[in-house]
């Protein structure tokens, strides 16, 4: 393939994608044997490639220059256009369910097809056209506001993420002056952010009515292809976090305080893990790519070869710019069955963890892609995708050597209290979904003061100083999936249970840990979730006592473990 940046963007003929597919969902409709039923599957599925590669070329452009007028009239045609092909799709799993040689396609290719078929026909509809426009209208509102705010700190120009590295600082009157910095730019836009998340609440729920659903959060719930599991079950799973893990977090915050030298630990204190500073990645973005290669090359075979390909390709935007859209993010040029990788480097430890955790997303899509002929199951649920990539990141734990020198111990060691740390935040941002969506009238007020009471709960050491704005309830707005993915969030905790899973079975033996995890990967979405979980030899984290399986060997070794500092 070329590299990303020679790629040429051609804007897809929509109407002439139509029309095309519409010619072969009628050759499907009247096939006369399971070879050409087959056959013309693989035709639609090119023509799908060809467009939705455009679809991503565009977007990727959009987000690395969110100021760029061209690509955001592009992704603004896109979004305006993109709805009108709800009614083909509509067809096509209609016509899908229905083939008379569903049977020999269901041989060769396993039932979750049709299992996914069946699910998209219970979120599309042409009826709810002008809600999707709307929607992804207001979701590329939201990028372009946060990725274009700045303000002035130590005489520079920073953004959001340049305002992280100043929150690590050694000196905690630094990182005081660096957080109400932050803080301050939130609160600056925080009207314009509530008018935003009240129309997205709207457009939503008046989605999820037309379709017949009593709540928003059915409908999401479907979005995500959520069939094996409900939200009584991830409340279950919410209190076992609450159970096992919030009192663990509690211990690791006032061991981190007694550490740093602190008597009361404030969120500003929350970064910063030991008091000559944070590991810090010594090289720059080229030699961390170099060490990256070599890391890979060692680790396999599979991501040696995965990871040559990546760099050849020069598939990856990794630097933060002004105007570029916040956050990182892994996805796929279909055509090349080509992995690309976004992130905005900021010189702390994150930058490593771009390094692995997007990379294991971009691994197994390579390495689905190289193994499922049907596209649809290069990809699986984000449940199940948040395993590969953060399992990534405790596989190459034995490499930090090579970015952190003599300081890899520690990294490994804030590496686990952070992975252990984020969980109850995560309850935080998913109980905070299913109270909005049950209670979508409430002011944004009443929102702040529901996220504020859900800190107490479950972040009950989260202490803003004083700041009103955070104290008020504010934090909330600092999390882009519930602006641009609800309801995707709880999948990251859901998949440290497996990472964990993982990661415990590496330190027994590394061998059969990594033959699971490359199985899994393998696997792509050709299987429902709780079957990919089977496969892999992973636990069912909604299971009574799964939590605290997956996390009692890592909190027995932050206690005082080989990484204790």
């Amino acid at each position: 393939m070329e590299k990303f940046a020679d790629i040429p963007y051609n804007r897809p003929d929509l109407k002439s994608f139509r029309s095309q597919s519409n010619k072969l969902i009628d050759q499907l409709e009247q096939a006369s044997d399971a070879a050409t039923a087959r056959r013309i599957l693989f035709e639609l599925q090119e023509l799908e490639q060809r467009v939705d590669t455009m679809i991503t070329v565009a977007h990727i452009h959009n987000t690395i220059d969110t100021t760029d007028v061209f690509y955001d009239q592009e992704v603004n045609f896109l979004n305006d256009a993109l709805p009108t092909l709800i009614p083909l799709q509509i067809r096509f799993f209609n016509v899908l369910l229905a083939c008379s040689f569903r049977s020999d396609l269901e041989s060769e290719f396993g039932s979750q097809l049709f299992i996914n078929a069946e699910t998209e026909l219970k979120v599309q509809d042409e009826s709810i056209m002008s809600e999707k426009v709307e929607e992804a209208n207001l979701r590329q509102a939201y990028q372009k506001l946060t990725a274009q705010c700045t303000t002035r700190f130590m005489g520079e120009s920073v953004n959001f993420y340049g305002l992280l590295k100043h929150m690590e600082h050694q000196d905690r009157e630094h990182r005081r002056e660096a957080f109400l910095a932050w803080s301050d730019l939130y609160a600056a836009h925080s009207e314009e952010l509530d008018r935003l998340f009240d129309q997205l609440i709207t457009v939503r729920v008046r989605m999820a009515k037309k379709l017949g659903y009593e709540h928003y959060t059915d409908l999401a719930y479907l979005n995500r292809h959520r069939t094996a599991y409900a939200p009584r079950d991830v409340a279950g799973f919410r209190r076992q976090v609450l159970e096992i893990v919030v009192p663990a977090c509690a211990k690791i915050r006032a061991d981190q305080a007694k550490r740093i030298g602190i008597d009361k630990m404030k969120y500003f204190d929350e970064s910063l893990l030991f008091p000559d500073g944070n590991p810090e990645p010594a090289g720059s973005k080229d030699q961390m790519l170099a060490w990256a290669k070599d890391m890979y090359r060692e680790l396999s075979p599979e991501t040696g070869v995965f990871f040559d390909f990546m760099t050849r390709n020069q598939l990856f935007d990794l630097e933060t710019r002004p105007g570029k859209h916040m956050g990182g993010y892994c996805t796929s040029l279909s055509n090349w069955k080509a992995p690309f990788i976004f992130a905005n480097f900021n010189g702390t430890s994150a930058d490593v963890d771009v390094l692995t955790h997007e990379a294991g997303h971009a691994f197994a899509y390579f390495t689905a892609s190289r193994e499922q002929e049907l596209s649809e199951y290069c990809h699986s649920t984000n449940e199940i995708s948040e395993i590969h990539s953060m399992s990534m990141e405790h596989f190459t734990y034995p490499w930090m050597d090579k970015f952190f020198g003599s300081k890899a111990g520690q990294y490994r060691y804030a590496h686990l209290c952070q992975a252990l740390n984020v969980l109850p935040y995560m309850m935080c941002v998913d109980e905070f979904q299913h109270l909005v969506y049950d209670k979508p009238d409430m002011t944004a007020m009443e929102r702040r003061q529901a996220w504020r009471d859900l800190e107490r709960t479950y972040m009950p050491w989260r202490d803003y100083d004083g700041v009103d704005f955070l104290e008020n309830g504010g934090f909330w707005m600092q999390k882009q999936h519930i602006f641009m993915y609800p309801f995707y969030y709880i999948d990251y905790a859901l998949a440290q249970m497996g990472a964990f899973e993982f990661y415990g079975r590496m330190k027994t033996n590394q061998t059969d840990a990594w033959t699971d995890y490359l199985a899994l990967c393998k696997a792509g979405g050709s299987r429902g979730y709780l079957d990919l979980l089977s496969l892999a030899g992973l636990s069912n984290p909604f299971a009574e006592g799964s939590v605290a399986k997956a996390v009692s060997h890592v909190i027995e070794e932050v206690s005082g473990g080989s990484y204790r500092i």
